[in-house]
């Protein structure tokens, strides 16, 4: 649902046509001691972090409800005839001080979570919805919206026409269209539904936490590399244990399980970490079920036959349909290739000795095992090119290449956990384009995986810009007490991809915040983010910063061309395995009527199709996968797929033009990155590109064999 809570300011009667008075509210007093209510006075008015406390969030909370109530009972009491601007752009603009808040504690909720803000969240969060439904669920409002709407007058942008499009579907798609007794319900279900999701996080992130190995035998990690050892080490002594830990934190779980032969504990670690949040005091299990079914409950409510068809309908691919005939063109595209994958290194493994099939916890090492032995590439040879740091300049070498950007970091901005570092961005003018926050290791306090978010995001009014703060957070291997933290390569390219999502966000241009930037459709946001990954392997672009970070050495041509080589290794195993959460994903929000059943023995029913690994009783994806029981990935993670489609044909352009071609590099910027949601992603790919992608791009990158 577009995002309602944006701060209204009046604006002067325009010449013209067009009325553009505003609203104005009979705000509430608030506590301007809170620094969270008080105006922050700091450079470009970024969050006052080191004056902000926990005890604040609630009665900031409460504070700021009260102004947006007050807001939005101007923009329905408003005795002036509905128009564009005293309507629709008063609620564009609705709600500023509480976005604030909410960004600034949803942030932490997931980079620096505590008991205490878990706890402020589940009492919150209900008052959020109720806001929320107050607003899309009013019927005087809706007539106001419905009114501009049939008749919007003349001077409308193509910005502003979309911003109306969108304003009147979200309010028919939040339920203004119902009865009174359907709205009750849909009340009901939208609170409910809140307190799931956040419930599912809760869970998945201490079932995460709760576990661990330590392990005391010198003789277990002898095998091990010494960063794998070093972290261990690191890890058990931040815990005040002896010996080595291994936690089901990726940067953790991933090495240990790629390098160890000792098969009785990567089975327990692989089962625990299959387990995630299935039974016990963290259980997902019923939540799963009662996510899917309300969210079933809001789609045949609001007229449709399933959550994804109601999802989807404001989607790139448009339908239930075209999304599993997407699914399953690559699926047929690349099974074969991916049972010829794991053949080959189950071949391989009984050739070195081990019997029988690889489980999936011995899938990680013999995969390792046969990289190294056909491309002579691993980890530790690529890691001491990948020296954070390093890195990091590499990736801001990137942006001022493509598109002029600098970054200089500020000391004097405060952050909200030691470990982030801050940054401001300039264009090649000077003109100042963001802040960007940087966090890249894990701790206890912070949610597994890697994003971009936005404490602020971009807007005009009256012709002044606002700026957006954005935020990458990223769990990335730790510096040890004698090395700094070196970057698997998988790392790296995570971090190209999340820094394509802030590049999305810093770029922004537009006058309405919801739809400026990466408030776009879901199948389309990763475009930007995975078009980046293709410069991973460039050795032009290599060449200009990956060096040994003990002799400064340039990273070798030969190694570049094993990277380049590999880069295909395992293509259609890994595609399947995507396939995998894609389809399963669409399964559980295809339901046309409840799930009275098990949730694993749906989702084995689901995945059946695309099965790789030996199947592994009382193990379930579902309890953990927080992209679409926790987050905003619903019946829509097959965007990922969908967008590699996109940047394999899109990155075709710049390996046909030059991979720093400034020319092709504005072409991207113009059409896509600024452009935000403004216009449909399919005319702005195709003013891009000059036609629409298909999956042949994707197909034919794998160079399947």
């Amino acid at each position: 649902m577009k995002k309602l809570f944006l701060f209204m300011t009046t604006l002067a009667v325009a010449a013209g046509c067009m009325d553009r008075t505003m609203p104005v509210a009979e705000l509430p007093e608030i506590d301007t001691t809170n620094p969270l209510l008080a105006e922050w006075n700091t450079p470009y008015q970024t969050p006052p972090f080191d004056l902000i406390e926990t005890a604040h969030f609630e009665p900031a909370f409460e504070d700021a409800i009260a102004v947006a109530r007050a807001e939005l009972d101007a923009i329905i009491n408003n005795p002036k005839k509905p128009t564009f601007y005293n309507t629709v752009v008063a609620l564009e603009r609705q709600g500023e001080l509480l976005d604030r808040v909410a960004g600034v504690f949803f942030c932490l909720m997931g980079t620096d979570t505590s008991d205490e803000l878990q706890a402020i969240a589940q009492r919150v969060q209900p008052k959020l919805i109720e806001l929320s439904n107050d607003a899309s669920l009013n019927p005087v409002l809706f007539e106001r919206v419905k009114a501009v709407y049939e008749k919007p007058g003349c001077g409308l942008t193509k910005e502003d026409k979309v911003l109306l499009e969108n304003t009147y579907r979200s309010f028919v798609r939040g339920g203004a269209a119902l009865s009174e007794e359907q709205k009750a319900l849909y009340r009901d279900y939208s609170t409910e539904l809140s307190r799931l999701s956040l419930e599912f996080s809760q869970n998945a992130l201490r079932s995460t936490n709760a576990y661990s190995l330590n392990i005391t035998d010198p003789k277990v990690v002898a095998e091990l590399p010494d960063f794998v050892k070093e972290g261990m080490a690191a890890e058990a002594k931040a815990r005040g244990e002896k010996g080595w830990t291994v936690t089901l934190q990726q940067p953790s779980y991933a090495p240990f399980m790629t390098y160890s032969t000792n098969r009785e504990l990567k089975e327990k670690l692989w089962m625990r970490r299959s387990q995630i949040a299935m039974g016990g005091e963290f259980d997902n299990l019923p939540v799963v079920k009662q996510i899917v079914n309300t969210r079933l409950e809001v789609a045949k409510l609001l007229g449709y036959n399933s959550y994804a068809e109601y999802v989807l309908e404001e989607r790139m691919a448009e339908n239930p349909a075209t999304v599993n005939g997407f699914l399953e063109e690559l699926l047929t595209a690349t099974k074969e290739y991916a049972v010829k994958d794991y053949e080959m290194i189950n071949a391989y493994a009984n050739e070195k000795g081990f019997e029988g099939k690889l489980m999936p916890w011995d899938f990680s090492y013999w995969s390792e095992q046969y990289k190294n032995a056909v491309y002579a590439l691993n980890d530790e040879m690529v890691k001491p090119y990948f020296e954070l740091e390093n890195v990091k300049k590499g990736v801001f070498l990137l942006a001022n290449k493509l598109y002029g950007l600098n970054f200089t970091p500020r000391t004097d901005i405060s952050v909200y956990n030691p470990e982030a570092t801050v940054y401001e961005v300039t264009d090649e003018s000077g003109k100042m384009m963001a802040v960007l926050y940087l966090d890249f290791f894990p701790r206890a306090s912070k949610r597994a995986g890697a994003w971009m978010t936005e404490f602020r995001g971009m807007q005009t009014v009256d012709g002044v810009e606002t700026r957006p703060l954005v935020s990458l957070v990223m769990n990335f291997t730790k510096p040890t007490e004698t090395t700094p933290s070196l970057l698997t390569f998988d790392e790296f390219e995570t971090f190209l991809h999340e820094f394509g999502h802030a590049l999305h966000g810093i770029l922004a241009e537009g006058n309405h915040g919801s739809l400026t930037g990466t408030n776009v459709y879901r199948d389309f946001v990763e475009l930007p983010s995975q078009i980046m990954e293709n410069w991973a392997v460039e050795k032009e672009y290599l060449d200009l910063w990956a060096v040994h970070y003990q002799t400064g050495e340039k990273m070798p041509a030969e190694l570049i061309e094993k990277i380049i080589n590999a880069q295909n290794y395992m293509a259609a195993y890994m595609n399947v395995r995507q396939l995998q959460f894609g389809i399963t994903d669409m399964a559980w929000h295809s339901l046309t009527e409840p799930l009275v059943g098990d949730v694993v023995d749906f989702e084995v029913a689901a995945s059946a199709s695309t099965q790789i690994l030996p199947v592994v009783e009382g193990v379930a994806m579902a309890p953990a996968f927080s992209h679409i029981f926790a987050g905003g990935y619903a019946a829509g993670y097959y965007g990922y797929k969908w967008a590699e489609v996109l940047d394999a044909d899109a990155f075709s352009l710049f390996q046909e033009k030059g991979i720093f071609n400034r020319e092709v590099a504005d072409s991207f910027r113009k059409n896509l990155l600024s452009k935000g949601g403004t216009e449909h992603p399919m005319e702005l790919y195709v003013k891009f590109r000059g036609h629409k992608p298909e999956t042949k791009a994707l197909i034919d990158r794998m160079n399947l064999k």
